[in-house]
């Protein structure tokens, strides 16, 4: 192999061989050709079994791992997940027909999203799912529709805490926001709950996501368990199903680390010790998306020109934002920063230059990758964006400028 690999190419999830990437053991070459097209995802089953693997050996035991399938809701990605999770969440009606099409025990699927309409509460009571109540009104909704149709909904209410997860990159509960319930009004609404005679199950109290600060997703977790003590005191029955939500991070960017889980499940060991009294029969869940899968794919996209404008060297290829939203910094980022990149045709040289790689788009923010370290670029050389497991193909706005969508590959 030659000297010289571009920085930050997370090889400890992928192989190469003869230069060339390995993904699911196939190089890259092989592979564009075996799914007849650029632009192209491919996840790597191994790297998820292995993720999932490794993270079973340090949860503590009694902690249930369910998938969320909003980060990657491809349906043979869901049905792989699906047999070595424990369950699945979902955030649409779609998401809900995957899931239940993997043939896990409905009870084991839970809907989270704050604008759930009359025929997703009506579809989910009927398949026997737990509802994450959003609002008051949507719990008075759907007690009209199980009234109208003679289900019985589980339901369980999510809180919007009056804590958030700090340092997270997405931080989805503390203060005003649109998911959850304030903690201060879930004891108004558990009273309700018991009078409209829903079928009360527990409580999901999800504050952040993307977060790589061990001390922060501990203070979260004390937290979460804290809460749903207190609220349990108001429940109509006991709390058979407590979601603690998530927030492992992955790292994306130069000079991020991975997550440390060793602290946050000394702290999860300390905290079931602690709770186990007043949760004695009650089902702990992590639910994890990104984490699980981020690091499991790639997106490959092929060079057709290679110019130089005043100085600069672009490398334009048939893919971009409108594929991958999150890698051309247009999904959250406040200062762009460059995800993993390689030509996965040869991955090392004995010479790296920078060169922007650019999509087809009429527009500036069409950028995959910015005075970037690569060997030289080609006219149909694969550009390879790691980190794109989670959050790419369905999070991208595909039909922006009409140009050819990406195809997904599970290997």
């Amino acid at each position: 192999m030659s000297k010289t690999t571009p920085q930050h190419i997370p090889m400890e999830q992928f192989q190469v061989k003869n230069n060339q990437l390995l993904v699911g053991g196939v190089n890259i070459r092989q592979l564009a050709d075996r799914v007849g097209q650029t632009p192209f995802y491919a996840y790597d089953r191994a790297v998820i079994s292995r993720r999932v693997s490794e993270l079973r050996s340090i949860l503590p035991e009694g902690i249930h791992l369910h998938y969320a399938m909003k980060a990657n809701p491809m349906p043979a990605v869901v049905q792989q997940l699906a047999a070595l999770t424990d369950g699945l969440d979902v955030a649409s009606l779609r998401e809900l027909r995957v899931a239940l099409d993997t043939g896990i025990d409905p009870i084991n699927i839970s809907f989270a999203g704050p604008g759930k309409d009359d025929h997703e509460l009506k579809a989910a009571a009927a398949a026997g799912i737990i509802i994450n109540l959003e609002s008051e009104g949507e719990m008075e909704r759907l007690a009209d529709i199980c009234q109208q149709t003679g289900h019985r909904a589980n339901v369980a209410v999510r809180v919007n805490p009056d804590f958030e997860l700090k340092t997270s990159g997405m931080k989805m509960a503390g203060g005003p926001k649109p998911f959850g319930v304030d903690a201060e009004r879930v004891p108004a609404m558990l009273k309700r709950i018991g009078e409209l005679d829903l079928n009360f199950q527990g409580f999901h109290i999800f504050s952040g996501s993307q977060n790589l600060k061990t001390d922060a997703l501990i203070e979260a977790q004390t937290n979460t368990f804290q809460l749903a003590r207190q609220l349990a005191d108001s429940a109509p029955s006991p709390v058979r199903w407590l979601n603690i939500g998530g927030g492992f991070g992955i790292p994306y960017f130069p000079g991020e680390q991975n997550l440390d889980l060793n602290p946050v499940t000394d702290n999860l060991n300390r905290l079931l010790s602690q709770y186990r009294p007043d949760f004695p029969d009650t089902e702990i869940v992590i639910e994890l998306g990104r984490y699980l899968v981020g690091e499991a794919g790639v997106y490959v996209c092929e060079v057709v020109d290679v110019k130089s404008s005043r100085g600069t060297t672009y490398a334009i290829t048939n893919g971009g934002l409108h594929h991958h939203l999150a890698a051309s910094g247009n999904f959250g980022q406040v200062i762009r920063k460059n995800y993993p990149v390689c030509i996965g045709n040869r991955v090392c040289s004995d010479h790296l230059s920078p060169i922007n790689i650019v999509g087809p788009l009429c527009t500036p923010l069409d950028i995959l990758a910015d005075k970037y370290e690569l060997p030289e670029v080609n006219i149909g050389d694969l550009i390879v964006v790691f980190q794109s497991g989670a959050y790419g193909f369905t999070a991208s706005p595909h039909q922006f400028l009409s140009h050819p969508a990406p195809v997904e590959v599970l290997v």
